[in-house]
């Protein structure tokens, strides 16, 4: 699978990153799927109400909000995203044990020294990295 994340919606994923440090934030991602293709028209920025380096937890409100107005937008939910503000772009094994949709994509983006962002796919413990396109 290709995950295809316009520059736009990148920034906004690394803004929302950067103005959460020290702590990891998170969001959703929505879009098209266009056959191996994800294709990212959204990025929701989400509030940690853990307010921690190493963990988060979404806002359900928050969630809800996101996801209505995918609904409201003709969006399709394609996964989500976190900051690891101190370790690299790799899942981490809590990370891996919480990934609980093997249709979502995992984008991790790590501020630990210059920003990196990457995809993975998880299913059932087993993590393989998707390419992930930034145009």
């Amino acid at each position: 699978m290709i995950v295809r994340l316009p520059a736009a919606e990148y920034d906004k994923l690394l803004a929302h990153a950067e103005r959460g440090l020290p702590n990891e934030v998170c969001g959703l991602i929505a879009g098209d799927v266009r056959g191996d293709i994800k294709v990212v028209r959204r990025v929701y920025p989400l509030s940690n109400p853990d307010a921690s380096p190493v963990h988060f937890s979404v806002d359900p409100q928050e969630q809800l909000a996101a996801v209505r107005d995918m609904r409201k937008n003709g969006f399709t939910p394609l996964g989500n995203f976190h900051s690891h503000p101190n370790t690299p772009a790799r899942p981490s094994p809590e990370d891996i044990r919480l990934a609980y949709d093997p249709q979502a994509s995992y984008l991790i983006l790590s501020l630990a020294g210059q920003p990196a962002l990457k995809a993975f796919h998880i299913e059932r413990s087993r993590v393989t990295e998707e390419s992930l396109e930034i145009v």
